[in-house]
């Protein structure tokens, strides 16, 4: 199955942060609304989302930020189903970091998600919302 057949669109943009208070404070100012603020136990990480019309900011707060240019950590795509991408990507032969698909209790249902480096290092994520 194509990825193109899976995947809905970008879910979000990860931007690891020292002080999420101060990161919320600056999205806020720039009109970026707070759709979901919870944490994440297993990290012990605060987690903000933030939306600007059709565009979202999960922002965590982490003591491994680099805080410089480049500290975007992840471009997550939206999919409409999680196994089928996985198997997708695996096929093609991508480095998977993940050995399996992951979840986290965020939103109502939680969510579905793995995690494929690119050739700069940079993060993709696939991920669905349950």
């Amino acid at each position: 199955m194509s990825l193109l057949n899976i995947a809905t669109g970008l879910a979000h943009i990860g931007i690891p942060t020292i002080d999420i208070r101060k990161t919320i404070k600056f999205y806020k100012g720039l009109e970026f609304e707070i759709i979901l603020e919870t944490c994440n136990k297993s990290a012990k990480e605060k987690v903000a989302f933030l939306q600007f019309k059709n565009i979202i900011i999960e922002t965590y707060e982490t003591a491994s930020t680099k805080g410089k240019v480049g500290a975007i950590d992840h471009i997550a795509i939206d999919v409409n189903d999680i196994e089928a991408a996985f198997k997708e990507v695996k096929s093609k032969g991508y480095h998977v970091i993940d050995d399996k698909i992951q979840y986290l209790p965020f939103w109502e249902n939680g969510v579905k998600f793995f995690t494929i480096k690119g050739p700069s290092k940079e993060k993709i994520e696939y991920i669905e919302k349950l």
